[in-house]
């Protein structure tokens, strides 16, 4: 428990190409991206991934219903928020990692599979941007240059998402949940932002901020995620048994390069619910008196000496919000609460999944950026980038308003190791590592163990290439019957479908049709 929770990260990739339509037009980035996906699908090895048009389960997309106990009504949603329409000409894999690639407002979108800790999070998180480089690989192949941008702006005025998902007790009430988490959320991008060149959506003034999304927000709780941004997202879609669980589904944290950052975004979120959910009283008093605006605040001051007013009158930085909420951390760790009980490890967990090094990690980071940011470089990737920055700025006497600022700020993004800023800090050791290249290859095509992606990822490596698996989704798996009948296998439970639970079920049946015979399905 503590720290480990099923957890999983979403993130849109930022495209261009130079390609030209047949009549002479740009491709549109819809096109772009659904040219991607299906290359990666069809230059994965065998087995690696179902074919594009292979489908995606939709059965229980519930995009509308709110968390506040109501559900939108479809004629009031934009467009943007109907995720559960099945669109045939949307380009859509689901990976033998358990993980699915697919377009998503006209972005190529990596969902990572459900894994229980932080720094497997890390893992498939990078796995994510291997999938994406070996797909733009096979379109170079066929004469096709695409670039991925692993960012959350374009400095133009359209940001696009990396969502984080964690799986919550339904008991908690959400009212608490919202209200407590705020807080931290205002204050993550100390110890998680990766850094912007400009200030405002449209980069109106000229600047360094630490977040990439904070100036989009405009609300503190909403269901929205494309338009009218809150803090906290009410989508009350559980992709789990619904009367257990909730799917926390966190839209304002920004895309990461650097292993440290990630791991502290996932790692600190996840124990700042475990503080919730058993010891709130520990979180109260810490909310600012207007969030929002603390949230850019915080986000526009690389000094981390800006302070922004609380509801109870006093003032902290961000830099003291954070630090506040891991003391409150450490003291629920302390206490004899069964949920912060010691944790062993199992499966293809690591000693860095747990509760004490995520803690220490945390505790280690912020010293560092009270001491002096710059010392953080080589885990914090907004330093890393400012730093960078900083630097070329000294030698061509460039502003913050130099359009060549904003130019290295997407490079440093880009996926490519050859051009990407960040990609190459990483492969000289300037940015740490906590997992090697060994494990984010297997991460490709192998699935976490200890969640139901197993299940998930080894029907596909399994019975995919034989065509029959017809289609997934989070909590289903849908095969094809002896008479060629779609059956939905469901997948209720994150930590059910598990390597230990059903590796002998599944090496018993060489075939789909043959593994229905044996477990309980529905009709499609």
């Amino acid at each position: 428990m503590s720290v480990r929770r099923v957890m999983g990260i979403e993130t849109e990739l930022g495209i261009t190409s130079t390609q030209l339509d047949p009549a002479g037009q740009p491709v549109t980035p819809m096109v772009l991206s659904g040219q991607l996906v299906r290359a990666y699908a069809a230059g994965a090895p065998t087995g690696a991934a179902l074919p594009s048009g292979a489908g995606w389960d939709y059965a229980d997309e519930t995009p509308l219903r709110d968390a506040r106990g109501f559900e939108m009504a479809r004629a009031l949603a934009h467009r943007s928020q109907l995720t559960d329409v099945e669109d045939p000409t949307i380009a859509t894999s689901v990976l033998s990692n358990g993980a699915r690639f697919y377009v998503d407002h006209a972005h190529p979108e990596y969902s990572s599979p459900e894994v229980t800790g932080p720094l497997q999070a890390v893992r498939y998180d990078r796995a994510g941007e291997l999938v994406a480089r070996r797909a733009t690989a096979t379109l170079a192949e066929q004469g096709l240059d695409v670039r991925l941008y692993k960012n959350n702006v374009d400095g133009k005025g359209a940001s696009y998402g990396t969502h984080e998902n964690y799986l919550v007790p339904r008991s908690v009430p959400f009212d608490r949940l919202a209200e407590l988490l705020i807080p931290f959320l205002v204050a993550r991008p100390v110890i998680a932002g990766a850094g912007r060149v400009g200030i405002g959506q449209a980069s109106e003034q000229p600047g360094f901020q630490l977040s990439q999304r904070a100036d989009y927000l405009e609300a503190e709780v909403g269901l929205e995620t494309t338009l009218r941004r809150p803090i906290v997202n009410t989508r009350d879609e559980p992709h789990a048994t619904p009367h257990l669980h909730r799917r926390l589904h966190v839209i304002v944290g920004d895309a990461t390069l650097a292993d440290v950052t990630t791991y502290l975004a996932l790692g600190s979120l996840s124990a700042v619910l475990r503080v919730i959910e058993t010891h709130p009283h520990l979180l109260q008093g810490l909310r600012p008196a207007h969030p929002v605006a603390a949230a850019r605040a915080i986000s526009h001051d690389p000094t981390l000496r800006a302070t922004v007013p609380l509801a109870d009158g006093r003032s902290l930085t961000g830099l003291d919000l954070v630090e506040a909420h891991l003391q409150a951390v450490e003291t629920a760790a302390a206490s004899d609460h069964p949920a912060w009980a010691s944790e062993d490890g199992g499966g293809d967990r690591d000693d860095r999944d747990g509760t004490p090094a995520v803690l220490s990690r945390w505790r280690e980071v912020l010293d560092v950026l009270r001491r002096d940011p710059a010392e953080a470089a080589d885990r914090v990737e907004w330093v890393a980038k400012l730093g960078l920055l900083r630097r070329f700025a000294d030698r061509s006497g460039a502003d913050w308003g130099d359009p060549r600022l904003a130019a290295m700020d997407i490079q440093w993004h880009d996926l490519d190791p050859q051009r990407g800023l960040a990609q190459r800090l990483r492969a000289a050791g300037q940015l740490e590592r906590l997992v090697d290249d060994e494990q984010i290859g297997a991460a490709v095509v192998q699935p976490p163990e200890d969640t139901r992606a197993w299940f998930r990822g080894e029907c596909v490596r399994r019975y995919g290439p034989s065509g029959g698996v017809r289609g997934a989704s989070w909590d289903s798996v849908v095969l094809l019957d002896d008479a060629g009948r779609s059956r939905r296998v469901r997948l209720a439970e994150p930590t059910g479908g598990t390597r230990e639970r059903t590796q002998d079920l599944l090496d018993r049946h060489t075939d789909a049709a043959s593994l229905l015979t044996e477990i309980a399905t529905e009709d499609v």
